[in-house]
């Protein structure tokens, strides 16, 4: 070797942060491996290349004309305490009971309760691009896609534009029909995710505005939109996204509020009544997270079947798909999601004697309809958990056999407590197996290559 006190390293692609210490560099895929010794780094850009040496400053270089480019040393919001496990044996199980204090982080700054006001610093300049948009479209991947699911409803319910929820690895290899009247939305929680980072490539190449929501602020996925708007919940470890989620639902909620009560969709005092529903959100969340015991007891039915199903409509019907992912995720069992009117055009043959299913049927404009699609998977043999949310009046069907209660809240936000059984479930169930709850087979927290 010529030099070998001399590393270089490039970046093509994929994400690459090296961590500058004290007489030290590190070299990793994003910053959390080198936390713990040092809070500085810097972020490469695509098909920059470093030169790394103990005993000089570090080189940057262009790969195509070896310009040399002045290194941008970022200092880390996340510290190491932020990642450890502090007192739970599982980062997953610490990761949900954070939800509450996660929600005010996301939120602190931006919901003003005293002011009437929602502040959302970054794009409060840019806010008559929203109110003007013909459409907007949210690319993303896994969970971060059902979060947009979550917020097509709720968008279009509170702003009256069409939203179309794309993922981000087929929209980046088709020929979307999309122009600058539109707005991008990319949802990641590591903000490293290579489909989305494409499909917001392309997007800006059509001269459209785009805007990220991520958990990582220094993400390449941030530094290459327009706008950005972090969901400040903490770092998250655990591969099967949680907090992160529920992160990614709220940002998405509170901008959707602040376009609604601008175009005057809603008037001020429904935007004040709902500002300070959002408010009590954390409290709701922590009380519904004492369901822990009742489906640690049920999870065993789960983890052992060859199969189930999680049915929900409106706003429950994304919530039903994030269930079943997070259980394929980390209890390896195959699970489906699905609208609960849609059982009759097929999926209904897949009921069988014992099979388990999860619907979700919140008091809702939904209840009753998904009460009787209920019903026709119990009259089939399966094995009902009904989760819905606490009320006066009973639940008056036949043959459940679990039920589950989460708080009382407003339809908008009853995804963020219908979410939270069901990542119980997964863990639990995965628990049972004796699997590796916070790194399951064959996934990785950031996919940062195709």
């Amino acid at each position: 070797m010529k030099k070998p006190n001399e590393i270089v390293a490039a970046r093509l692609g994929s994400p690459l942060a090296i961590g500058v210490g004290e007489g030290e560099f590190f070299i990793a895929s994003d910053a959390s491996p080198f936390l713990e010794y040092t809070n500085n780094a810097v972020y490469l850009e695509d098909e920059e290349m470093a030169i790394i040496s103990l005993h000089n400053p570090l080189n940057i270089r262009k790969i195509k004309d070896d310009r040399l480019v002045s290194p941008y040393v970022q200092e880390l919001k996340i510290n190491l305490e932020q990642i450890e496990k502090g007192g739970y044996d599982h980062f997953m199980l610490k990761e949900i009971f954070e939800q509450p204090h996660a929600i005010k982080d996301t939120y602190r700054g931006r919901l003003l309760t005293d002011e009437g006001i929602i502040k959302m610093a970054g794009i409060e300049d840019h806010m008559a691009k929203f109110l003007n948009a013909n459409r907007i479209i949210i690319v993303a991947c896994g969970t971060s896609w059902h979060a947009g699911l979550v917020a097509e409803y709720i968008i279009e319910e509170l702003v009256r534009v069409p939203v179309e929820v794309e993922y981000a690895s087929e929209f980046r290899y088709r020929n979307p029909v999309i122009d600058n009247s539109d707005v991008v939305i990319a949802i990641s929680q590591s903000g490293e995710t290579a489909d989305t980072f494409a499909a917001l490539e392309l997007c800006k190449k059509n001269k459209m505005k785009t805007l990220s929501i991520v958990n990582v602020v220094e993400s390449s996925i941030a530094r290459n939109s327009d706008l950005v708007l972090p969901i400040h919940c903490g770092a998250e470890i655990g591969v099967a996204s949680t907090k992160a989620f529920t992160g990614q639902m709220l940002v998405l909620y509170i901008l959707t509020l602040k376009i609604s009560f601008l175009k005057k969709n809603i008037d001020k005092n429904m935007f004040e009544k709902k500002i300070k529903e959002l408010k009590k959100l954390p409290k709701l969340i922590k009380a519904t997270l004492s369901v822990e015991s009742e489906i640690e007891n049920i999870s065993n039915t789960f983890a052992n079947a060859k199969g189930s199903m999680f049915l929900g409509r409106g706003f429950a019907y994304p919530i039903a798909m994030e269930g079943a992912l997070k259980l394929k995720e980390l209890c390896y069992v195959h699970a489906e999601g699905y609208p609960a009117g849609e059982m009759k055009h097929g999926p209904l043959a897949l009921i069988e004697e014992g099979i388990p299913v999860v619907v979700l049927a919140p008091r809702d404009k939904y209840y009753e309809k998904t009460l009787s699609n209920m019903q026709e998977v119990i009259s089939r043999g399966a094995k009902v958990l009904l989760i819905s949310n606490k009320s006066k009046d009973e639940i008056s069907s036949e043959n459940v056999w679990k039920t589950i209660e989460v708080e009382k809240t407003s339809d908008e936000l009853l995804p963020f407590l219908l979410t939270l059984p069901l990542q119980i479930l997964a863990f639990h169930s995965a628990k049972n197996k004796g699997y590796d709850i916070d790194k399951p087979r064959n996934l990785a927290k950031s996919v940062t290559v195709e």
